[in-house]
This record gives C-alpha cells, sequence and structure tokens, in this order.
C-alpha cells in the first residue's frame, strides 16, 4: 500500500491538515460565536480562550500557515483539555470520554513535527518551496 499511497503523501498530508484543522475551528466557532450548538463564552475565560485558539489555530493548521507553530500551541491546549477535563474521569481515554482530545494532541504534534507542506499557504507565500 505504501508504494501506491506514498506517491500522493503530500497531498494526502495536505488533506488531513486541512480537515483536522477545520474540525477544529468548528469548535472554536461554538465557544467564540456560540455556532453550531454551542454556548458563546466570554473571551477572558479559560474556555473562551481556549476558543480563540481553536477558531485562530484550526484556520491556520488547514491553510497551512505557520501550520508548525500553530499545531504545536493546539497540541499543548488539547494535553491541558485532557488532564483537566478528562482525567479526572479516569485512567482510559474511551472511559472519561477524551478520546478526541487525545487523537487531536497528536495529530497536532504530528504536524508541528512536519510543518505546513508542499500545498499550503506557506509554500505558495515562498514561491512553492515547503
Amino acid at each position: 500500500m505504501e508504494r501506491y499511497l506514498g506517491r500522493y503523501s503530500e497531498l494526502i498530508y495536505c488533506l488531513m491538515r486541512f480537515i483536522v484543522g477545520l474540525a477544529f475551528a468548528q469548535h472554536g466557532l461554538q465557544k467564540v460565536l456560540g455556532m453550531l450548538g454551542g454556548t458563546k463564552m466570554p473571551l477572558d475565560s479559560l474556555p473562551g480562550v481556549a476558543g480563540v485558539i481553536e477558531l485562530v489555530g484550526g484556520l491556520m493548521i488547514a491553510a497551512g500557515l505557520l501550520a508548525g507553530w500553530a499545531a504545536f500551541i493546539a497540541s499543548g491546549q488539547m494535553a491541558v483539555a485532557y488532564f483537566m477535563v478528562h482525567a479526572k474521569g479516569g485512567f482510559w481515554p474511551v472511559v472519561n470520554k477524551g478520546e478526541l482530545a487525545v487523537a487531536y494532541c497528536f495529530v497536532f504534534l504530528y504536524i508541528a513535527s512536519r510543518g505546513s507542506g508542499r500545498y499550503s499557504l506557506d509554500a505558495a507565500i515562498r514561491g512553492g518551496k515547503p
């Protein structure tokens, strides 16, 4: 499978970064604007700050604009969210409802290690160079 899909790894990475970034930004839309069934949070509260990181960071990750930095911050936010909110509900993420926080944390850590990639706003700004 790697032989076939490997040829498309940059495109697949771009699609993953885009979809995960937009999905993360939706959490921010819930907290910052009260959209998508969410509740608008005061921006000077912990959930409000989390919402700004989710919205702005998610859009930056999706667009590939300083995605490495945005993903590093988002990864840290998800680690904090897991330990502050979910871990007290038990050790296993499936029990404490923290699977999404763990998954986002490690996907964002991967994006932070890899950067924006070839198909990104960063690459376009640099003249096609990742």
